[in-house]
C-alpha cells in the first residue's frame, strides 16, 4: 500500500455546469482526501505551460483554449494509491465509454469536455502539483 498525492482538476465545463459540489462529494465518498484546493482562471499561456507535454499533439491548441476559457478548480488529493483510485473514479477520457458511477459518465459530455483531469503517474503528479501549489498550501494529514 502506497500513500501518494495526485493532482485533480475540475475543468471549465464542469465548473460552468455547477458540478463542483457533486464532484467534491464523490471524492470524499470514495475515501480520497483533499489536501489543497483553489479556484483559478488560467491564461492561455498558463494552460500551455501546464500541458506542455502535449505541445506537439494535434489537440494542443483546442485543449489549452478550452482550459483557459473559464475558471477551473485545482486540488491535491491524497490517499493510499491515490493516482489509481482517482483515475478509476474519473473514468475513461471518453465519457461515452465511462461506467456509471464515474465522474466522466455523470458530468462529461465529449472526449474534449470530460469534466476532470488527473495525473497519470507519480512522475506527472510530482510535476503537476507544484505547477499550482507550494508546500504551505497543502493541508497535512
Amino acid at each position: 500500500m502506497n500513500t501518494e498525492k495526485t493532482l485533480a482538476i475540475i475543468k471549465p465545463d464542469a465548473v460552468r455546469a455547477g458540478k463542483i459540489g457533486p464532484i467534491i462529494t464523490m471524492i470524499y465518498e470514495s475515501g480520497l482526501a483533499i489536501r489543497a484546493m483553489k479556484m483559478l482562471h488560467l491564461t492561455k499561456w498558463e494552460a500551455e505551460g501546464f500541458y506542455h507535454v502535449h505541445r506537439e499533439r494535434t489537440f494542443f491548441n483546442d485543449l489549452t483554449s478550452f482550459m483557459s476559457e473559464s475558471p477551473i478548480v485545482v486540488m491535491v488529493i491524497e490517499a493510499t494509491d491515490a493516482i489509481a483510485r482517482w483515475r478509476a473514479l474519473m473514468g475513461p477520457t471518453n465519457p461515452a465509454q465511462a461506467e456509471a458511477g464515474t465522474i466522466r459518465a455523470a458530468f462529461g459530455t465529449t472526449i474534449e469536455r470530460n469534466a476532470v483531469h488527473g495525473s497519470d503517474s507519480p512522475e506527472s503528479a510530482a510535476q503537476e502539483i507544484p505547477y499550482f501549489f507550494n508546500n504551505l498550501e497543502m493541508y497535512p494529514e
